[in-house]
């Protein structure tokens, strides 16, 4: 009689087994039941701050001339750019910069005998930032009007930025997210299943273009400067259970 009931408490525990087993496997499979999409979010803006730069040059073979003209044009820069608009917060000079200037000297059969000093340079910066963009834009192209006032100067390309870039990437983000649960939907539905909650989320990376979409994306991300209309964009990879 023991021998029975031993045998028949090993053969209920290995029924249990089974149907544990079968429960945890069939479980198991259901959570491996999952879509992956990827959404985008992609918007065009115009920049609303400009950020210009621009350098003033003076050589002579005496210092103090050299530096005495530097501090003359640099006021006549300032009083130009004023008389444009331009505000004293607006503009940032920075400070003058000296350097001593050799060239190299050669005999007549051309050995290098050394460097012969030929005077001094100066140099020094200024930066415009300003949310008038189209003011800036202006001045920058019409700067040259100052070599007339034998003023040598030179400029970079302004810059663009948006000041509410934050804000935009929230935008994007959620868009993108949308966007990835009306792709899963679709796919759900003409596979005849249902959606259910999201159970992974990851964001590609940030990027801004020129809006004509002359530029490659960036594994990195790219941040575009030189283009007052940009395009920004973002992707969101989302993974989704299946009911």
């Amino acid at each position: 009689m023991k021998e029975i009931w031993k045998y028949l408490i090993i053969g209920c525990s290995v029924v249990i087994s089974v149907i544990i087993l079968s429960f945890a496997i069939t479980y198991y499979g259901r959570s491996k039941d999952t879509i992956a999409v990827t959404g985008l979010g992609e918007t065009t803006f115009t920049s609303d701050m400009i950020v210009w730069t621009g350098r003033i040059s003076v050589e002579n073979y005496d210092k103090l001339t050299a530096f005495r003209q530097m501090e003359k044009n640099q006021q006549t820069v300032a009083r130009y750019l004023k008389e444009n608009g331009v505000s004293d917060d607006e503009v940032t000079f920075s400070f003058i910069n000296t350097n001593k200037n050799f060239t190299s000297v050669y005999s007549d059969n051309g050995n290098y005998m050394g460097s012969r000093f030929v005077g001094y340079s100066c140099n020094q910066t200024f930066t415009i930032t300003s949310y008038n963009v189209e003011k800036v834009e202006r001045i920058s192209r019409e700067i040259s009007a100052l070599v007339s006032q034998n003023i040598d100067i030179d400029s970079d390309m302004p810059e663009y930025y948006y000041t509410k870039l934050d804000d935009l990437k929230l935008e994007l983000i959620e868009k993108a997210s949308k966007d990835a649960r009306l792709r899963a939907e679709n796919i759900v539905e003409n596979a005849g299943a249902r959606l259910g909650k999201a159970s992974s989320a990851r964001l590609g990376v940030f990027q801004i273009t020129s809006a004509t979409g002359e530029e490659e994306y960036s594994y990195g991300g790219t941040f575009n400067t030189y283009s007052k209309e940009k395009k920004a964009r973002i992707t969101v990879r989302m993974e989704y259970k299946l009911k």
